[in-house]
C-alpha cells in the first residue's frame, strides 16, 4: 500500500513538473509573440510619423532629397544616437528638434517608434505607406544629359572630372541654378566670367560644403561625397571650357499648370490653412515672412520657382519644406492661386500692422 502511494506521489510530481514546463514554454512563446506584435505596431506607427514629418527632406524611401542625407544606413547606427538626433535636432543643420521638451511635436514614445522603424529596413513598405497617404515628395527637376554630350565633355582636358561634375550638377542643381548655370530667381548664375574671377576654387568649395544661410542653398556636405564636391567645384571653375566647346544641357520644360477656377479655389483654401500665419491675409506679408501679393515678387518669380520654394523651403528661414505634406497638385494649386492675384496685385505690398 505504501509503495502504491509512493508511485502515485511520484506520478503526481512528474505531472506537476511537466505542467510547469509546458507553462514556461507557453509563456515564453506568448512573450515572444507579444514582442513581435509590439515591434510590428511600432514600425507601423513610425511609418505614419515618418510620412508626416520626414519625407520632405529624407524621401519616401529614405533615399535623401537634394542636400538632405539618406537614412537607409540607419540600421547600422546606435539607437540612442538616432533617438537623440530626432529629439534634439542637429546644430547648424536643417535637422530641427522634434521632441516636445525641445519645442517639437513628438512624444518620447513616438520618437521610439520612429527609431524602431528606421532600423527595421522596411523602406519599400514605408514608401508604399507614404504613397497611400498622398505624401510622396515632388520630384526635383533633373536635366537629361545625352550620351554625345558626355563624349564631348570627356574629350576635354580634365574631362573625366568635368563629366562627373556635370552629372552631379544635372541631378541636384539645375532646379535652382538653371540647366546651363544661367541662374534663376531662386539662385545666382554660376556660368559667368565675373564669378570665375571673383570666386576661387576654395570659395566655391566652402559654399558647396556649408551652404548660404537665408537662401535655398543648403550644405551639400552630407549628401555629396568629397570627390563629387570637388567635381562640381571643377565644373563651376572651368565652365568656360564647356562654353568654348559649344557644350550645353537641354533646357527643362515645366509642366503646364491647371489654372481652372477649381484649382485656384483649392489653392486659396490651402493658402488660408497653411500660409496666412506667416505670409498674412491675402498674402500681404507679416513680420514673420515677406509679402507675396505684389508685382515685384510675382513678376520676377516664375511658376517653377514658386513650386520649388513651396516644396523645398528656404534654408535658414521660417519657410519650411512642404513637399512632404502636400501633393504635386496641391503645390500647383497654391502656385496658380498666387498667380491669380497678379492682375490686381500692388507694386509694393501695403504695410501690415
Amino acid at each position: 500500500m505504501t509503495r502504491q502511494v509512493s508511485w502515485i506521489a511520484l506520478i503526481g510530481t512528474l505531472m506537476i513538473v511537466a505542467g510547469l514546463g509546458i507553462a514556461v514554454v507557453s509563456e515564453s512563446g506568448r512573450q515572444t509573440a507579444a514582442s513581435e506584435n509590439l515591434h510590428t505596431a511600432m514600425v507601423a506607427d513610425g511609418a505614419d510619423l515618418y510620412a508626416q514629418n520626414c519625407v520632405a527632406c529624407h524621401g519616401a524611401s529614405g533615399e535623401g532629397v537634394a542636400s538632405y542625407p539618406p537614412l537607409t544606413t540607419a540600421t547600422a547606427m546606435d539607437a540612442q544616437i538616432l533617438y537623440n538626433t530626432v529629439e534634439r535636432g542637429r546644430y547648424n543643420t536643417a535637422m530641427a528638434a522634434f521632441g516636445v521638451e525641445e519645442g517639437g511635436t513628438l512624444t518620447g514614445m513616438q520618437i521610439e517608434s520612429l527609431v524602431v522603424m528606421l532600423q527595421a529596413e522596411t523602406w519599400d513598405t514605408i514608401a508604399a505607406r507614404v504613397a497611400e497617404l498622398g505624401l510622396t515628395p515632388p520630384q526635383i527637376m533633373v536635366a537629361e544629359i545625352p550620351a554625345e554630350t558626355f563624349a564631348l565633355v570627356e574629350a576635354l582636358p580634365n574631362g573625366a572630372t568635368l563629366a562627373t561634375g556635370l552629372t552631379v550638377y544635372a541631378e541636384n542643381c539645375v532646379a535652382c541654378h538653371g540647366a546651363n548655370g544661367e541662374g534663376s530667381t531662386l539662385a545666382p548664375a554660376l556660368n559667368t566670367d565675373e564669378l570665375r574671377v571673383r570666386l576661387s576654387d576654395s570659395d566655391i568649395a566652402r559654399i558647396v560644403q556649408e551652404g548660404v544661410p537665408g537662401t535655398l542653398m543648403a550644405s551639400w556636405a552630407g549628401a555629396l561625397e568629397i570627390v563629387q564636391q570637388q567635381a562640381v567645384v571643377a565644373l563651376v571653375s572651368d565652365w568656360g571650357e564647356l562654353n568654348a566647346a559649344g557644350i550645353r544641357l537641354p533646357m527643362i520644360e515645366s509642366a503646364p499648370l491647371d489654372t481652372s477656377p477649381e484649382a485656384i479655389a483649392n489653392g486659396q483654401r490651402l493658402f488660408s490653412l497653411l500660409c496666412i500665419q506667416c505670409h498674412g491675409i491675402d498674402g500681404y506679408g507679416s513680420r514673420i515672412a515677406p509679402a507675396l501679393n505684389n508685382q515685384t515678387f510675382l513678376s520676377q518669380t516664375p511658376d517653377a520657382a514658386i513650386q520649388q520654394i513651396i516644396a523645398g523651403g528656404v534654408t535658414g528661414t521660417n519657410m519650411p519644406a512642404w513637399g512632404g505634406y502636400l501633393t504635386d497638385a496641391d503645390i500647383a494649386s497654391i502656385t496658380v492661386y498666387l498667380r491669380s492675384l497678379q492682375p490686381t496685385a500692388p507694386i509694393v505690398a501695403p504695410p501690415q500692422p
